[in-house]
């Protein structure tokens, strides 16, 4: 965790805020802090182009239809979404109108990343909007989204969005100043680490997570984003968003925040779809001999080495890849066969293929170059 900051020259920049940063209990979109925001980004913004991922339509909603609290069934989230969107956005059109900032709204479902075609149509859109010199506002489509369509929360969501526009920097702005060794609040002796090489096992471990009635991500969901970030060559930082000119300071190369190191071989853009955009449609479940060959040699799945299959998928989806001690995921995939072709052809000698299945329209169940190691 020793690793200096490495931030380069920042041109494109994703901030995502957290529904507490932008609303207030029982009043909705918070106008005052929407402005303080809006003059933050304003002044950075000359010679980059960012786009912000913003909750709060929900609570918003919440609030302007009086409820006494957040709604818990999808048909009242995705009412008091609908609501609250248009509402939310009013005021931000409002605040970036003052500093002469035209907004778009971007809405997102999980479909729209998991879909190859409708992935390159959302980053397209988000290119020409930075392009025509809009600020892009983007925000799960939570009217539409039910749970098998949801990213789930906006901290992935921002991840994934760095990526698609290859951002040269992440910045998740919360209502803490960073990641802890404890929770501050309880353990005065918590130390904040100013910077995290990578998000290992141990690392994970220390995400704690109040129950922020308002907010639906935690420091889970963003480490979950760091390691996104990491795997596409995306610096991220968390920092807090309740001290004016933070965008600044951390422009400006001060040590504020905790920051996340990019990895140094990033994925490209296809694998990177492939691990982080797309949930898998099933698991696979290989042997040692070719977890090794996986992930030591750079070999591709074969059918032998395949020992038990979970899941209906079809050819040409994307499955994990399970192994060793306790069999944890360790890949993701592109299939060249269904589930029950593989149920087949499982534990089978490349030759044996046509033998089994009456044809053989490819040797390899995952061709290296479909496959990612996470």
């Amino acid at each position: 965790m020793n690793a200096a900051r490495k931030l380069g020259r920042v041109r494109r920049l994703v901030v995502k805020v957290g529904s507490g940063l932008v609303t207030a209990a029982g009043v909705g979109a918070a106008p005052e802090r929407i402005g303080a925001l809006a003059a933050d980004i304003a002044a950075i913004r000359e010679g980059r182009r960012i786009v912000l991922v913003s909750s709060g339509a929900i609570a918003t909603g919440t609030a302007r239809l009086g409820l006494p609290e957040r709604p818990r069934s999808i048909p009242e989230k995705q009412a008091a979404a609908a609501v609250g969107q248009s509402a939310l956005m009013w005021q931000y059109e409002a605040a970036f109108g003052r500093h002469q900032i035209q907004v778009g709204q971007v809405l997102l479902t999980a479909q729209d990343i998991s879909d190859r075609a409708r992935y390159l149509n959302a980053k397209n859109t988000l290119l020409a909007l930075l392009q025509f010199g809009v600020l892009p506002i983007v925000n799960e489509n939570d009217t539409v989204a039910v749970e098998e369509i949801k990213v789930g929360d906006n901290d992935n969501l921002s991840a994934l969005v760095a990526s698609l526009i290859d951002a040269d920097l992440l910045v998740l702005l919360t209502d803490v100043d960073g990641l802890y060794t404890d929770d501050p609040s309880v353990n005065t002796g918590a130390r904040k680490l100013d910077t995290v090489d990578a998000v290992t096992d141990e690392i994970a471990r220390l995400a704690r997570d109040r129950g922020d009635p308002i907010s639906v991500g935690g420091m889970a969901t963003k480490l979950q984003a760091a390691r996104k970030a990491a795997a596409a060559g995306v610096p991220m930082i968390i920092a807090s968003g309740r001290e004016p000119g933070m965008l600044r300071r951390i422009l400006d190369g001060e040590p504020v925040g905790t920051y996340f190191a990019p990895k140094a071989d990033r994925l490209g853009a296809r694998k990177r779809w492939i691990a982080f955009a797309v949930p898998p449609q099933g698991r696979l479940t290989v042997d040692a001999g070719a977890l090794a060959a996986l992930t030591q040699r750079g070999k591709s799945l074969l059918p032998s080495g395949i020992v038990e299959i979970q899941g209906d998928f079809a050819s040409g989806e994307v499955v994990a890849l399970l192994g060793g001690a306790g069999g944890r995921e360790f890949a993701r995939g592109v299939v060249n066969f269904d589930a029950a072709e593989l149920r087949k052809i499982r534990g089978a000698k490349t030759q044996e293929i046509e033998q089994r299945l009456g044809y053989k329209s490819f040797d390899e169940v995952i061709h290296r170059d479909n496959l990612v190691i996470l």
